[in-house]
């Protein structure tokens, strides 16, 4: 496993709201970050995202199972986010797989998360939920 990516996924999983300070360690100032949802540009736009994210949800936590530098500077990390939100799935855990493509250089410059937004949030609503994972079905 490469040294970055180890290192990277160790520290970013340590993440929590106390400890956002951190963001600068992982984190050049002009980091671009994009997700299905987002598209942030610099460390103060990414700290208020993460800042609102473990703010409203309970039990967050990553699990780093997979590891690809593709090139120098280059690579992909594979993971499991596990969290729960008391309007989402009833307070239960959910969990959502997917992975992050970053490039670094001493600090990452770019982050971008690949995940099924629908799995993030959608299908945890009650009546578009059902819908959601009905369509699902049908379409496999």
């Amino acid at each position: 496993m490469p040294d970055f990516l180890r290192g990277f996924a160790q520290s970013f999983s340590s993440l929590d709201s106390n400890s956002l300070g951190n963001l600068d360690k992982l984190y050049a100032p002009d980091v671009q970050f994009r997700d299905p949802l987002h598209r942030l540009n610099g460390l103060p736009a990414l700290r208020r995202y993460f800042g609102q994210m473990y703010a409203s949800v309970e039990d967050l936590h990553y699990d780093f199972h997979g590891f690809d530098e593709v090139g120098p500077g280059r690579g992909y990390l594979r993971w499991t986010l596990c969290f729960r939100h008391p309007r989402l799935a009833r307070g239960e855990i959910i969990q959502l797989d997917g992975c992050s493509y970053l490039h670094w250089r001493e600090r990452v410059y770019l982050h971008h998360d690949f995940f099924d937004a629908g799995a993030l949030i959608y299908e945890h609503l009650p009546l578009l939920g059902r819908l959601i994972v009905r369509l699902k079905g049908r379409l496999a």
